[in-house]
């Protein structure tokens, strides 16, 4: 929806006002749509503890694809403003199980060695999304139908889910989930694929993989995977804990309120007209080359140690943009004061997409184990559709009542999560899934040597 909000085609057809005495209800819908968003991805997660775990990781991706693409239908196709907040809940919805079902799978499918690397692909796809649709938008800005404005931003969305669901029919089941729900034979015969290299005959890498997630599975079904069950588990509670607060620290700098709303943050430093569209343009695709850099770098730094420096980064590069706004608004168009608070803004999408966006999704998937991997990933994500219903919701209000003081909340929360990362979580770098368990604290079942990472022994002790 960032983009759409730049054009003037979509306030007029739904009679939205962003001045006079209008300028109230105006930003009430406009937050109305993020926040319905936010509060369907929270319902989503939810339905992912039981989907995923019911229906397997590949048929639950075919179903959210197909809910994706009713929702984008119902939102291009709206003809009144009720109309198209239904179909933001239902995008909603569809975002919100997808965000947790691609990690999901996406860990379960990598070796150790570049886990980090293939779920902080995750990051990078989303922010990939988020850079065509900002291209969409600029290049609809001059088209000459109003309606075509619009409607299309908002229709182009059903491609890459219509794609997803058609392809998914190529990609192996997940072999955790198989193990879980004893079917090891297919298991072992995907993950020999997986481990296959041109020319090898060897299969013992595939085999010792095999052993220790049926091993693990063997050692965890005993134990209740209930809500209730898994608070009463001090090493799983301990888990959903960690994997929430990850992921509202990450929200709380603020991201989701810079991107949902940065044409109007435009606005108020003076730019209009298609400039701020081709600026938002320009800095989701500084943002998806730099969550791709993170992906490739986290596997080498370390998870905890990125997302410290990415949420001190953020913090003061907000404090910073909020020192421009707070400037802006007593010196109308200075240019020098719109460049910095422009700077200021990709300096802060710097620091987050390199160490806290793909990186969140990388460590909130590994810390739990095959049992639970679903629901704790589902009670993490959460955390992000928490915070954004939280913060985007009142964004519009906030920003036209008390300016940039409303950035002191994304400036304060980050900068007290990170000593509390520092010192409490800990460190998953090169360990295989069954491995970090040990070091929350579960019996260690099995590490064969052949799937032994020489990183492991950079475990920290909780």
């Amino acid at each position: 929806m960032g983009t759409v909000f730049g054009l003037d085609s979509f306030f007029s057809y739904f009679n939205l006002s962003l001045t006079g005495s209008e300028a109230d209800y105006a930003n009430t819908m406009i937050g109305a749509t993020n926040g319905l968003f936010s509060a369907g991805g929270i319902i989503g997660c939810l339905l992912m503890t039981w989907l995923a775990d019911k229906f397997g990781r590949k048929r639950t991706i075919q179903i959210i694809c197909c809910v994706c693409v009713g929702s984008v239908i119902l939102q291009a196709a709206a003809v009144h403003i009720a109309m198209l907040l239904v179909g933001r809940f239902l995008n909603g919805l569809g975002s919100g199980m997808i965000n947790v079902i691609t990690p999901v799978y996406q860990s379960e499918v990598a070796p150790p060695r570049i886990r980090g690397r293939m779920v902080g692909t995750h990051g990078f796809s989303l922010v990939l999304g988020y850079n065509f649709a900002a291209w969409t938008g600029l290049g609809c800005y001059f088209a000459r139908n109003p309606q075509l404005q619009w409607r299309l931003c908002l229709a182009l969305p059903a491609v890459a889910p219509s794609i997803l669901g058609l392809g998914s029919s190529l990609i192996p089941e997940s072999p955790r989930w198989l193990v879980k729900n004893n079917r090891s034979s297919e298991a072992l015969k995907i993950l020999t694929t997986l481990h296959h290299e041109p020319g090898a005959l060897d299969t013992s890498a595939a085999q010792a993989e095999c052993q220790a997630i049926q091993a693990q599975v063997e050692a965890e079904s005993a134990k209740a995977t209930s809500f209730l069950s898994i608070m009463k588990n001090p090493s799983y509670r301990k888990r959903v804990f960690i994997g929430l607060f990850v992921q509202c620290a990450a929200q709380s700098t603020g991201v989701l309120v810079v991107n949902n709303y940065q044409v109007l943050l435009y606005n108020g430093l003076g730019l209009y007209g298609y400039l701020p569209l081709l600026l938002y343009a320009v800095y989701t695709a500084w943002a998806a080359f730099l969550n791709w850099a993170g992906a490739m770098f986290v596997d080498r730094v370390g998870r905890i140690r990125m997302l410290i420096i990415g949420l001190v980064g953020c913090s003061l590069m907000l404090a910073l943009e909020a020192a421009m706004v707070a400037v802006a608004a007593k010196k109308k168009n200075d240019h020098t004061i719109n460049a910095l608070g422009v700077f200021f803004l990709f300096a802060f999408v710097t620091f987050y997409a390199t160490c806290v966006d793909a990186i969140s999704y990388v460590y909130c998937t590994e810390i739990f184990p095959t049992a639970i991997r679903a629901q704790g990933v589902s009670y993490s994500i959460i955390g992000l559709f928490a915070m954004t219903l939280v913060y985007t919701q009142p964004a519009p209000t906030a920003f036209a009542e008390v300016g940039w003081k409303y950035y002191l909340v994304f400036i304060i929360v980050p900068l007290l999560s990170a000593p509390i990362m520092h010192f409490y979580f800990p460190e998953t770098k090169g360990m295989s899934l069954e491995e970090i368990g040990v070091v929350f604290g579960d019996a260690e079942v099995i590490r064969p040597a052949s799937i032994h990472e020489d990183q492991a022994d950079e475990k920290l002790e909780l």
